[in-house]
């Protein structure tokens, strides 16, 4: 596995912690940290580059913000998924490509 890839995994799953732990403090809410991360994932997948981007490379710029919003709802559920729980709940629940209908 390219080493770039497992320094991402750390970096999402840093961030997953800072934001529960934003939330902990009481310094955002859940609600708002899902805000802020679904416009991300909306800015990153209305880019102007986006219009020539395939299904699966929208879904790799979208990957982030989802994966942070699926840590985000599953830590005020008092759980803490591992990188590849999150990574496998994004497949499942990304919403399909219109051309796969």
């Amino acid at each position: 596995m390219n080493t770039a890839n497992l320094q991402l995994e750390g970096l999402y799953l840093a961030i997953a912690a800072i934001n529960n732990a934003l939330a902990e403090k009481g310094l955002l809410s859940r609600e708002e940290i899902a805000m802020a991360l679904r416009r991300a994932e909306q800015i990153a997948l209305g880019d102007y580059r986006s219009e020539d981007l395939s299904g699966a490379e929208r879904d790799a710029v979208a990957f982030a913000p989802r994966l942070l919003h699926l840590a985000n709802n599953n830590a005020a559920q008092g759980q803490d998924l591992s990188f590849s729980e999150l990574a496998k709940l994004v497949g499942q629940t990304k919403p399909r490509h219109p051309d796969r209908q």
